[in-house]
C-alpha cells in the first residue's frame, strides 16, 4: 500500500469514521473510499484535499511529505501584525519549511535589515 492510502485509512480510523462516514462527508461513495484505501484508485488532488479537510489534516501529511498531522493554525487577525505584502508572500514561499527556529529568526533579521536599507534609498 502507498503512504497516501495507509494514512487515509489510519486517519479515518483514528477519527472513528467508517468508509461510508468518510464518503458521506466528501460526497463520494463507500466503494470509492475503499478503492483509495487499497490503492486500486489514486485520488485527484481535489479529492485528496476534500479527504484531508474531512480528516482534519493536510494533503501534505496524507501524501507523506510531512509527518505533522495538524493543519497550520489559523492566523489570529487581531490587528497585531499587518497582513503580508505580495513580496513577503513570495519570500515566505521560498523559505525552507525544514528551517530551525534559529534559522527563521536569522531570516527575519535579514528581512528587517533589507527593509531598513530600502527605506533609506
Amino acid at each position: 500500500m502507498s503512504v497516501t492510502s495507509e494514512r487515509i485509512k489510519s486517519s479515518r480510523q483514528q477519527k472513528k469514521l467508517t468508509q461510508q462516514g468518510l464518503a458521506d462527508i466528501i460526497n463520494s461513495s463507500r466503494g470509492s473510499v475503499a478503492k483509495i484505501e487499497t490503492d486500486v484508485f489514486t485520488p485527484s488532488y481535489a479529492m485528496l484535499s476534500l479527504i484531508a479537510d474531512a480528516l482534519d489534516t493536510t494533503v501534505e501529511y496524507l501524501q507523506g511529505k510531512t509527518d505533522n498531522t495538524l493543519k497550520t493554525p489559523a492566523v489570529d487577525d487581531s490587528g497585531d501584525e499587518p497582513p503580508l505584502t505580495e513580496g513577503q508572500k513570495q519570500v515566505a514561499y521560498f523559505i525552507d519549511p525544514g528551517a530551525t527556529p534559529e534559522e527563521i529568526e536569522q531570516i527575519k533579521k535579514l528581512v528587517e535589515i533589507a527593509k531598513l536599507s530600502k527605506r533609506r534609498l
